[in-house]
């Protein structure tokens, strides 16, 4: 059995190479497949399009504080009959009316409404953003989870293919034995049984191998061609847990999400509450008139009015709805507290994952170690006559036990190092280091806060 020893090794070295050794050349890498789904990943610049519409209620906020100008003209053919006083003829005749008007109105003051309703549209903005974030962070994620689990797949095909080689040779050699009379036919028959199982492991794996590379396809937008060994993020990672929640309960965007939805419920009770202040308005208006009547030729006017008012009751609703919005306040206050108990919650779990995935990882090398010390043991001692086929049949399916669970406790090492960063809010191309351009949501957003007039998207659309 010495040519089915040496083909273990062999097997040794391809799961090695596949999540431990160099990087070979022209390799995909895990940063190059983070940087081609955070560029081009369509959920995400889907969500980045909606950032850019929020950003439009800044504008439509400010508004209040600028004037409104209308212009009104008219045209038309007119016919007079007038009787005047008695004893004098009637004037009759037709006249083409024409009339200009140019109408400017500015509020003054409307109970500070303007005001509040542009800070909600700046805090609607920041929690925009927020989510953009914490998109951002699911996007990366499962572009890294995507990228171990084909490793991890693809590592599992390897080992199960190796073992299904080496059951054949397992096999052919007890024939081998049985035509000798070294063995029986039990022993031939365990060593089929062993193959079959091994061919159906391996066509499963193949089968769960081609599901994975479809996700990878579609999360990460290409073909996995060549990749190279995966590594954890430990040293982006806190000391220790209690670093770890003092991070998420800050920077988890989940939770600074809720932060501006509070803020936005505040403003929007402020705004109700300005309804039932008083409002004060500028109108001024110039108007051109010409032919409006037989008598009269051309008129002009200008006005200017101050123009206050105060609403003293509207049926209650204005009341209502004070009420209500206080409601809602309350209501976001108490999301806020939810979300951190859940971010709280989220990285206790992420950090006792990522602890045990590093025992794990441990534990799996000691018992593939053992597992090969055993079956190198038990096949001399089989050559010896002190162990059966079936006993080095165990031994392999052991060994194979052994390297799978290597394999995803690797996976998981690598995985859960991502979740902790994930869960405090770090998680992002910056701090991963990505060689990428990383979209900055406040660009669009100064180039329209103040824009006063066109129809035109910065991009040009």
């Amino acid at each position: 059995m010495h040519g089915v020893k040496l083909f273990t090794g062999a097997a040794v070295s391809v799961l090695l190479l596949a999540l431990a050794g160099p990087t070979p050349a022209l390799a995909e890498t895990m940063e190059g497949a983070l940087v081609r789904a955070y560029q081009d990943n369509p959920q995400l610049n889907a969500q980045r399009a909606q950032v850019r519409v929020t950003d439009e209620n800044v504008p439509q906020a400010l508004s209040g504080y600028r004037p409104r100008v209308s212009l009104t003209a008219s045209a038309g053919y007119q016919y007079q009959d007038i009787l005047s006083a008695p004893g004098t003829g009637p004037i009759n005749g037709t006249t083409v009316p024409r009339s200009a008007a140019v109408t400017i109105q500015q509020s003054l003051y409307n109970g500070n409404q303007t005001a509040n309703r542009v800070r909600g549209a700046e805090h609607q903005v920041s929690g925009a953003r927020e989510g953009l974030r914490n998109l951002e962070q699911s996007v990366l994620f499962l572009a890294a989870q995507t990228y171990m689990d084909y490793l991890r797949d693809s590592a599992t095909v390897e080992v199960n293919k190796s073992n299904v080689r080496v059951l054949e040779q397992t096999l052919k050699q007890t024939r081998d034995r049985f035509n000798v009379g070294e063995v029986t036919r039990t022993d031939v028959a365990q060593s089929e049984a062993q193959l079959a199982a091994g061919r159906t492991l391996e066509q499963q794996s193949e089968a769960t191998l081609t599901a994975t590379r479809a996700t990878y396809r579609r999360v990460i937008g290409n073909d996995p061609v060549n990749l190279a060994p995966g590594s954890p993020v430990d040293r982006l990672l806190p000391p220790s847990l209690a670093k770890a929640v003092e991070l998420a309960l800050i920077e988890n965007p989940t939770v600074t999400a809720a932060m501006f939805g509070i803020d936005v419920a505040y403003m929007s009770v402020k705004i109700n509450e300005g309804a039932l202040l008083p409002t004060v308005t500028l109108q001024a208006t110039a108007q051109q008139a010409n032919e409006q009547t037989l008598i009269q030729n051309r008129a002009f006017s200008a006005s200017a009015v101050a123009q206050a008012s105060w609403q003293l009751y509207a049926g209650g609703s204005e009341y209502s709805l004070i009420r209500q919005s206080k409601e809602t306040l309350a209501q976001q206050r108490l999301t806020l507290d939810q979300t951190r108990d859940q971010a709280r919650a989220d990285t206790a779990s992420a950090w006792g994952l990522l602890q045990a995935s590093k025992a794990q990882v441990t534990s799996a090398q000691a018992q593939v170690t053992a597992s090969e010390i055993a079956l190198n043991g038990v096949r001399e001692e089989a050559k010896a006559g002190q162990r059966t086929t079936l006993d080095v049949l165990n031994a392999q399916q052991a060994l194979v036990n052994a390297r799978i669970n290597l394999v995803n406790a690797q996976h998981d090492r690598v995985v859960n190092s991502y979740r902790v960063l994930s869960t405090i809010g770090r998680l992002s191309p910056q701090v991963l280091g990505l060689r990428t351009t990383t979209y900055d949501p406040s660009v669009h957003y100064h180039q329209v806060r103040d824009s006063w007039a066109g129809v035109r998207t910065p991009d040009g659309r």
